[in-house]
């Protein structure tokens, strides 16, 4: 396949004058080449198998755009992460978490009064239909509080009848306000209910994350006074979890909303997506490892085992699949778990001591700077959410609760794609041919 440019440029997402050429065989197609902002050009194959009755293979959908997005961009070579436009690292530093929420549903950041007016929306969202607290009692106790976190959000569209219409913006927008307030509501519940303590009503006169730790932390027989430090930590957590452009759960619920499914059923799905250990499950299982590791001299040792293929043993938490630069999200992290271990006395973690020499030691080897293994942001957030008191089922519970407005953000934004139509990808089939049902 060649390309070729003709006078033109065409703006951001569209095709361009610019084209490709497709040899097969002695027969040569054109396609057309779409140029977005920043980034990599695409080649449109969309009428690709009306033009040459064949389809692109493409497992994973690793080099497929399978829609065009103003939300997030990764620049994975740079370790480059941008919400709108903005540095990742430049807003967990110099704003907060519902102030990114906005920015990622309306695309600006929120000027004061903007702010105000959505945070009191959210805000008066955040309790539960009363009849979901004898919800949660069909549950086993020990159910794991992502299974518990799937049923119930699928469970809200029983609940919430008037935004369901997806063809309906204000219903839309009602629907988005509720999962940004609602889903950290429902997380402590999972949690409070794993644990036998009494559900904790939310607190409107608390910030988003100050609400969510006394959810989880507070009990009725004592007062419970939210810590700053951890709050703002958690904050920052929120924001560096809302949004990674096209990633596997992200694309799950684009899937979903494309058949037309209410956004509470679309976000469930997204849940149990992002469930997996290859995906929101990754920090709980870099946590294991320095588990496992047990003490500053063994890190050599497993970074041995990590370079021998034969044994079997990777390292979590380094390496990413889009990510050929240091995870610009991991900085932000490493500071903030040394801001909690410092506040809460817990210097000396021995997890702490392991991931740092195991990180110097990556480092500085040159296995690991030539395959581009860096460490990522689930190195560190492990210990720091184990540290504020969270246990570790609860993990990708909480990376649910940040991922929800950008799963909101990018479904909004399909829905309102003139582009969009339900997904249907294609595929190679391997199986027999046509055959006769044997004759008696």
């Amino acid at each position: 396949m060649s390309d070729r440019e003709t006078n033109g440029a065409g703006s951001p997402g569209e095709a361009t004058r610019q084209h490709a050429t497709l040899t097969i065989g002695n027969e040569q197609y054109e396609l057309d080449v779409r140029r977005g902002t920043i980034g990599p050009d695409v080649v449109d194959v969309g009428n690709l198998y009306k033009q040459t009755g064949r389809f692109t293979y493409d497992p994973g959908f690793t080099s497929t755009a399978n829609c065009k997005s103003s939300i997030t961009f990764i620049d994975g070579d740079k370790g480059e992460l941008l919400y709108r436009g903005y540095p990742i690292d430049q807003l967990a530093e110099n704003t907060n978490f519902l102030a990114v929420c906005y920015l990622l549903l309306y695309g600006e950041l929120p000027t004061n009064t903007e702010f105000i007016n959505f945070r009191r929306t959210i805000t008066n969202h955040t309790m539960v239909h009363e009849q979901m607290t004898r919800f949660f009692t069909g549950y086993r106790r020990d159910a794991h509080p992502m299974a518990v976190m799937v049923g119930t959000v699928g469970a809200l569209s029983s609940f919430y009848h008037d935004s369901t219409d997806i063809t309906d913006q204000e219903q839309r927008e009602i629907a988005s306000h509720r999962m940004i307030a609602k889903m950290p509501t429902i997380a402590a519940m999972a949690y409070k209910y794993s644990i036998g303590q009494p559900f904790i009503y939310p607190r409107n006169d608390l910030d988003y994350t100050s609400n969510f730790l006394q959810m989880c932390f507070a009990v009725p027989s004592e007062p419970y006074i939210v810590n700053p430090i951890i709050s703002r930590a958690l904050d920052r957590i929120f924001i560096l979890h809302a949004d990674h452009e096209q990633n596997a759960s992200t694309s799950t619920v684009r899937l979903a909303g494309s058949s037309g499914a209410n956004p509470f059923a679309c976000i469930a799905s997204g849940i149990a997506c992002l469930w997996g250990p290859a995906h929101g499950g990754a920090n709980e299982a870099a946590l294991n490892m320095l588990k496992e590791i047990g003490s500053v001299d063994r890190v050599p040792e497993f970074v041995a085992k990590a370079k021998d293929k034969s044994s079997g043993f990777r390292l979590m938490g380094f390496g990413h699949r889009v990510y050929k630069n240091y995870d610009p999200r991991a900085k932000v992290m490493q500071k903030t778990c040394h801001e909690i271990l410092d506040a809460l006395g817990h210097r000396d973690d021995p997890l702490l001591k392991i991931a740092i020499e195991l990180e110097r030691i990556a480092l500085q080897d040159e296995y690991f700077i030539e395959k581009k293994l860096y460490p990522n942001i689930d190195f560190y957030s492990g210990i720091t959410l184990r540290a504020i008191g969270f246990p570790v089922e609860l993990f990708t519970v909480l990376f649910a609760v940040a991922r929800t407005v950008g799963w909101i953000a990018q479904w909004k934004e399909m829905i309102e794609d003139p582009e969009q139509r339900i997904g249907r990808p294609r595929q190679l089939y391997i199986g027999p041919p046509r055959r006769e049902f044997p004759a008696e």
